[in-house]
């Protein structure tokens, strides 16, 4: 078996975008979440159709799954493969946008349901070393919980560091399938879950049409070129950097030595007016040098 890097958008997607494979979805958000009882996911409602980049180094028309449970809550599952600048607020965007649009102008605000955000991090941004957090709108004081309806929950891969043998919990075995899959040849012996043991099948390549190939390799070439991209500016940057350290060196270098020359002509009597003509500097700038030294 050779299972796809499921932090490739186009693998993420098949995996869980896959409407006809709901229990993949239905699988994974109960465990992230902790669904049990009456909470549990049975049925979901695929939200954003999605189409695979047909171009190397074509962006993915929609970055994230969207499913709605019959009971009207919402789910926003993302994956994220590199810390940007204003992550935060695009996942708090995300998640209070697909809440307050559930309903038109004037409605009641009693139809609102409930909005989860769960987001794959394939970096740290947390603080703590547990890589499963939840984040919740709580009573700074009380930390009551009133406010129910927008949460997030956050899975950051570079944190999940369990041997195999503590892997115990199905969110932990998920975990290890988003981080690792790509460097397995065969599904763990203790996958006994029907939705996680689906999500290995799915992400075996042997198995997927050339289309769906051919889209998985261009969203690596495309994950590629922005790495160059990104690459290639903070080595311009740095390159810059440099050379403007260089330069004030020797500026700095020159200008002590103007310094030095301007007060040992003065030191023999020589005005401003010769000392710039013997230098060659701005008679000005001789003033200002003389001004400073008696200072």
């Amino acid at each position: 078996m050779k299972f796809a890097d499921i932090k490739n958008d186009v693998g993420f997607r098949k995996i869980f975008g896959n409407p006809k494979k709901a229990k993949i979805l239905i699988s994974f958000l109960n465990a992230v979440l902790k669904l049990e009882g009456e909470q549990r996911i049975v049925e979901l409602k695929f939200e954003n159709p999605y189409q695979f980049p047909r171009l190397a180094g074509e962006k993915a028309s929609i970055v994230d799954v969207r499913a709605t449970e019959e009971s009207g809550r919402q789910f926003i599952v993302e994956m994220q493969v590199a810390d940007v600048n204003g992550f935060d607020k695009r996942v708090q965007y995300y998640a209070s946008r697909d809440y307050s649009m559930q309903i038109g102008k004037g409605e009641d605000y009693k139809k609102l349901k409930p909005t989860v955000f769960v987001g794959i991090l394939n970096f740290k941004y947390f603080k703590g070393s547990d890589y499963l957090s939840y984040h919740s709108l709580l009573d700074e004081k009380t930390l009551e919980h009133k406010l129910k309806d927008i949460r997030f929950a956050f899975i950051e891969l570079p944190k999940f560091k369990k041997a195999d043998k503590d892997i115990k919990s199905l969110i932990d075995k998920w975990a290890y399938f988003l981080k690792n899959a790509e460097k397995l040849d065969a599904i763990p012996t203790d996958v006994d879950d029907e939705g996680l043991r689906a999500a290995y099948e799915d992400s075996d390549q042997h198995k997927w049409k050339r289309e769906d190939l051919i889209a998985y390799d261009n969203a690596s070439i495309a994950i590629q070129d922005e790495r160059g991209r990104l690459s290639f500016a903070v080595e311009t940057a740095v390159a810059a950097a440099v050379e403007e350290a260089e330069r004030a060196t020797r500026e700095k270098s020159n200008n002590e030595k103007d310094t030095e020359f301007v007060l040992r002509l003065s030191g023999l009597g020589k005005e401003a007016a010769e000392i710039a003509l013997l230098t060659g500097l701005d008679e000005a700038r001789v003033r200002a040098i003389l001004a400073l030294s008696k200072h």
